[in-house]
């Protein structure tokens, strides 16, 4: 897809086909994805692991799930469990240094070994370290960036994908986390079983609502030829038809045997 229909077809798939597998390749393609994003002091702060449904037993199925989470895990045939390691600052200088050496650092902008050594060290990575709101803080906004590159290659691929909270603690269990890392989200894998165009695009507020120019208060001027060319790429679409979407979710329903509520 073009990228403006990528992000304007994402959406969170609750009703997966359970019994069609997702390829090793295309899960390859997301995580690779996530690895390429933006990131902090060049550092690795997402870590993931990827389980196959069918692998875990029904008793940590169940124990894993959150009243959010429910039918959606039991549907989907690949969980991506992903989780923020605060270990990022152990060989930060090394991985900066290979950026100084890249280029990507340049000295234009005050950038130089020594710089890292006597300024970045200890003064950026030591006080986020240090801090542990502010550390928990840069851990999960680095994480995020990542997450969102492997949600997106997955809507590229075809794939309905959702991100769900977890039972942490029995995830840390069955997994053998380490202690130290933060639970983040565990993202569902599969091929859609509902039409991701029938429930339509998910209602958002208007640009001008959460973004301002110049100063709080000044909203974010909207240009109609801007949000036209938007929708005619696919980053925005309509939010679809209520009743379509009603007899969608009775039909899911029915077929898949899950509760009617």
């Amino acid at each position: 897809m073009e990228f403006n229909q990528v992000v304007g077809s994402r959406r969170t798939i609750r009703f997966f086909e359970p019994d069609i597998d997702v390829e090793q390749a295309k899960l390859q393609e997301m995580l690779e994805a996530g690895n390429r994003s933006s990131r902090g002091v060049n550092a690795d702060f997402l870590k993931t692991i990827t389980v196959r449904r069918r692998d875990v037993p029904d008793d940590v199925r169940e124990a894993l799930k959150t009243p959010t989470t429910t039918a959606a895990l039991d549907l989907a045939p690949v969980w991506i469990f992903m989780w923020g390691d605060p270990g990022y600052p152990d060989g930060a200088e090394d991985r900066l240094g290979e950026l100084v050496d890249a280029g990507a650092l340049p000295a234009t902008h005050g950038w130089s070994h020594a710089y890292i050594d006597e300024v970045i060290k200890d003064g950026v990575i030591g006080a986020f370290a240090g801090d542990p709101l502010l550390n928990t803080w840069f851990i999960s906004v680095e994480c995020g960036l990542s997450i969102n590159q492997i949600l997106l290659s997955g809507v590229n691929q075809g794939l309905g994908v959702g991100l769900h909270a977890f039972n942490a603690a029995v995830a840390r269990e069955y997994l053998d986390v380490p202690q130290a890392w933060l639970p983040m989200w565990v993202l569902l894998v599969g091929y859609p079983a509902e039409d991701p165009a029938a429930g339509g695009q998910r209602p958002r507020r208007p640009l001008g609502h959460n973004n301002f120019l110049g100063r709080y208060g000044e909203p974010y001027p909207e240009d109609e030829g801007v949000t036209g060319h938007l929708q005619a790429t696919g980053m925005i679409q309509d939010t679809g038809s209520r009743a379509e979407r009603a007899a969608e979710l009775t039909r899911l329903t029915r077929r898949l045997r899950l509760p009617e509520g």
